[in-house]
């Protein structure tokens, strides 16, 4: 009596993890590392880039960056955090920001071919924010302006 039931209850549970798998698939990145913020007058979603393993891969082997897109890098502490373009295939811009997400560098319309060249800010930063190329030129992004966040990430490592 019990077989009869057995059957249909496992084409639902596998039916329950053929949908929980397909949506991981579908959706690599959990919703929860992107939020909205505004820089320059634009809105922009934000991926934060908060584990070594995360900075290190940055934007490598992506195809397209959408224009209303930025990766921000954060870093446990002030520093010359330098940037280059290993394994991106995509020009960028690159904004370093203080401690209170002001930009104090930028590096515009960053090509794939400058690597191994290596980008430096003109001060220390805590993070760096990248976006598609052209995103400073066309938004008016200049030192100064602000990246504004509702919360702010931290790192310890």
């Amino acid at each position: 009596m019990y077989r009869r039931y057995l059957f249909p209850a496992a084409i639902v549970v596998l039916a329950f993890l053929a949908v929980l798998f397909s949506y991981r698939t579908i959706s690599p990145v959990p919703s929860s590392s992107f939020v909205t913020g505004n820089f320059g007058g634009v809105s922009l979603k934000v991926e934060f880039a908060t584990t070594t393993i995360a900075r290190e891969k940055g934007l490598g082997g992506r195809k397209s960056i959408p224009d209303n897109y930025g990766m921000l890098f954060v870093f446990p502490k002030d520093d010359y955090y330098g940037f280059w373009m290993k394994d991106t295939l995509v020009p960028l811009d690159m904004f370093w920001l203080d401690d209170k997400g002001h930009v104090i560098s930028v590096a515009e319309d960053v090509e794939p071919s400058t690597y191994p060249n290596v980008f430096y800010p003109l001060a220390p930063a805590r993070y760096v924010l990248e976006t598609v190329a052209g995103f400073a030129r066309r938004h008016g992004i200049a030192t100064g302006t602000p990246l504004i966040l509702q919360n702010w990430p931290s790192v310890s490592e």
